[in-house]
């Protein structure tokens, strides 16, 4: 085989009208053959798209070409030569890029031979996605799976484009580094030169890139490799993308311009659309009293409504538990959606599903209410309303003929944000209130003020919501320093949302020593504990540190959300299952017992550990 036989003057979806004539040479995988008895019909296909070839043997120099692909099949890779022409009369396809023309082949090499693949290569493919899964790359070959692929490409060649405009400098940063509390389970590492020592793989980098504030960097971003050994779902992975991003000496309105008008530019270059500039700014309390959410989906109805001053002398017990205070003094609430005039759409098998997801997510029950013609409230719990309570209801959720109520009642004001948020968005789908994944406008937003700190009643102690190296909101730096007022205190973190999905998230950072030292006492870290831990970080903050934030964007997310498809898994080339297995290396795999003795690591029975 000579060397010009591997290469190709065009590919497969660049020919047309323009090259009629001319002696052309392509190259890729046979996607579809078709003999037509004196005729052979090939679809070749690259990742940019189809040509028809023919093997005609009536024609000069085409018999041997014609002899050979009668031996060619499905997955086959091929270098042909031949002379471009049109397409006859009514052969035409307008669908095809190269739809008017084809190839009539003269010289046909077959490069590659192919088994008969698992499954076919096409579109429109019913196969279970463990199959597909562990022939990944015969997966990728589909025009889908590449398409996706080349938008995350074009997403990430957009956003390193906007932000070198915006005098950013990429820095990577190690993968092999600390083990530091930072929420989720850290992927440890040995370390062969130093036994019994091991390196975290990075859940984020957020010590490197504060560090690389205090040294001088101003503006730093990465798309970064990043590691978290949690339980997965159908959006997350061990392994994911973030692009990160940090500033100095920017607060939120000198910061969020910058990244508005970065995803303002993704939307425009890819899809095609405006997007309405600035994005409008929704505090936390609003977002989870409204919708139950901190990420709320704002392009449809449904919003909660705090039923609390409607019962809070009800002799219902449910009600009347939820709305007393308890020993912390603290007490829940009562919330309720209405559905309006869709009761007649809900039979009591939908009610108890209703009920059923919303226990899912903490709740003790879920009371429901359906309007009847003459305004009378049928309910299970309807006979322990008084009339007071039965008028002030309907007064304030304006309730009409036909309307559905669902409330949630608890002690805990989380269960009862939980399980309303997740109804509403089921109720919503159930309805078609939701846009299906890429229609509809992107309704864009931040969601601002969040709380600092979350107490735990089982631990008795409070945990940060975001991470230990949050700020509180200036306002709040007296009380947070003296340990006061510790449930009031807002955060100066913000998340970017769209329609529902929280697509980045970020924060104003420490930089006060005090103020860092009074984060550590309050989460329950002794002065040794966060000198073991952060000891490098604390030492680096007296040395001059700037004021900064930053922001992490999922890039996975973001790719998916502009691929129009719903698991990031579609837009990852080798992702994992859901209990993190590679089924195509079949990892994680055993390591020889030598390997482990290298190490100085001896490995317990899973019976053992239970």
């Amino acid at each position: 085989m000579s060397k010009k036989r591997t290469v190709r003057s065009h590919t497969c979806g660049q020919l047309n009208a323009a090259h009629l004539g001319q002696t052309i040479t392509l190259c890729g995988w046979v996607a579809k053959r078709r003999d037509h008895g004196g005729l052979i019909f090939i679809d070749l296909r690259d990742r940019y798209g189809l040509t028809q070839i023919v093997f005609d043997p009536a024609l000069a120099g085409g018999d041997l070409a014609h002899d050979l692909a009668g031996r060619i099949r499905s997955e086959y890779v091929i270098w042909c030569q031949g002379q471009v022409r049109q397409r006859p009369s009514g052969m035409t396809n307008s669908k095809m890029p190269t739809g008017d023309i084809e190839v009539v082949c003269t010289d046909l090499e077959i490069l590659s031979e192919s088994k008969t693949p698992p499954f076919p290569i096409e579109e429109d493919l019913d196969v279970a996605e463990p199959v597909r899964l562990k022939y990944r790359y015969l997966d990728l070959r589909r025009p889908i799976l590449q398409k996706n692929l080349l938008m995350r490409h074009r997403m990430l060649s957009i956003v390193r484009n906007h932000l070198d405009q915006n005098q950013f400098i990429e820095v990577e940063t190690p993968i092999l580094y600390k083990s530091t509390p930072e929420g989720a389970r850290d992927f440890i590492v040995p370390s062969r030169l130093n036994l019994g020592s091991f390196y975290a793989l990075p859940q984020s980098p957020q010590t490197l890139k504060q560090l690389l504030m205090i040294s001088g960097m101003d503006r730093y971003y990465q798309v970064a490799r990043c590691f978290r050994d949690e339980d997965l779902r159908a959006d997350r992975q061990p392994e994911f993308s973030q692009i990160d991003i940090e500033v100095s000496f920017l607060d939120e309105e000198a910061f969020f311009p910058i990244l508005e008008s970065m995803i303002a530019k993704l939307w425009r270059e890819t899809l095609g659309q405006e997007i309405t500039l600035p994005f409008p700014r929704m505090p936390y309390s609003e977002a989870m009293n409204r919708f139950g959410s901190d990420k709320p989906d704002v392009r449809f109805g449904l919003e909660l409504v705090d039923l609390s001053g409607v019962f809070e002398k009800s002799e219902f017990q449910v009600f009347r538990s939820a709305l007393t205070p308890s020993s912390q003094n603290r007490k829940g609430s009562v919330r309720g959606i209405v559905v309006p005039a869709q009761a007649e759409r809900f039979s009591r098998k939908d009610l108890d599903d209703l009920q059923s997801h919303a226990s899912s997510f903490g709740a003790k029950g879920l009371l429901w209410i359906k309007v009847q013609a003459n305004g009378e409230l049928q309910s299970p719990a309807a006979k322990f309303f008084s009339e007071s309570e039965k008028k002030s209801l309907a007064d304030t959720l304006h309730l009409k003929q036909g309307d559905l109520v669902l409330i949630v009642a608890d002690t805990r004001n989380k269960v009862v944000f939980d399980s309303l948020g997740a109804l509403r968005l089921q109720l919503g789908s159930k309805l078609g209130m939701i846009p299906k994944v890429g229609e509809g406008k992107p309704a864009f937003l931040w969601v601002v003020n969040f709380p600092l700190l979350e107490f735990d009643d089982k631990e008795g102690r409070y945990y940060a919501c975001h991470h230990p190296f949050t700020s509180p909101r200036p306002e709040f730096f007296e009380d947070f320093v003296a340990g006061r007022n510790l449930d009031q205190i807002q955060a100066s973190a913000y998340d970017m949302v769209l329609n529902g999905v929280e697509i980045g998230g970020g924060s104003l950072r420490i930089y006060r020593p005090d103020v860092q030292a009074a984060m550590f006492k309050i989460l329950g870290l002794s002065p040794d504990e966060a000198k073991e831990k952060f000891g490098f970080f604390l030492e680096a903050l007296q040395y001059g540190t700037p004021p900064h934030g930053g922001i992490a964007f999922g890039v996975d997310r973001l790719a998916a959300l502009l691929c129009g498809v719903g698991p990031i898994r579609d837009v990852m080339a080798f992702p994992k299952t859901q209990k993190g297995h590679c089924l195509m290396s079949e990892t994680p795999s055993h390591v020889s017992p030598e390997q482990l003795v290298e190490l100085g690591i001896s490995v317990t029975r899973k019976s053992e550990v239970e």
